[in-house]
């Protein structure tokens, strides 16, 4: 007889955040320093600027047990590149056409501006994004 217990909850997908600095990054800070839930299974990584991201890296969450991941772009309030929104969505691009070749289902990356006081927003597209992971049957 297995003494085994079967979890009645289900389990939060695993997200990897690309945040960055001097934008985003104080935002989700204060979603942590305000006691804002988001699932802990929400990761986060930061660096100068959003269009620095690169494709490899996101495929490479995913074929390593992200479930999904996002990228919480600077948009034009990026003090690197006034460029920085048109960049970061070719990445975002970029990275669909290579997650299609392997067959990963491009729902598993996304985008969104958050800005540095954005906490409660970060939290909703948390939650939002790991509703859409959940759905997802690959």
């Amino acid at each position: 007889m297995s003494t085994e217990k079967k979890s009645t909850e289900t389990k939060s997908p695993k997200i990897l955040v690309f945040s960055t600095d001097k934008i985003s990054d104080p935002g989700i800070d204060q979603a942590g320093l305000r006691k804002i839930h988001y699932s802990p299974s929400v990761y986060v990584i930061n660096l100068p600027c959003s269009s620095g991201v690169k494709p490899r890296w996101i495929l490479h969450a995913l074929e390593n047990g992200f479930d999904g991941v996002f990228i919480a772009a600077d948009g034009h309030e990026c003090s690197y590149s006034a460029k920085c929104p048109e960049h970061t969505n070719t990445i975002v691009e970029t990275s669909q056409e290579l997650m299609k070749q392997k067959n990963i289902n491009t729902k598993r990356v996304r985008m969104a501006a958050l800005c540095s006081v954005c906490a409660e927003p970060f939290a909703n597209h948390m939650e939002n994004f790991s509703k859409i992971l959940a759905g997802i049957e690959d």
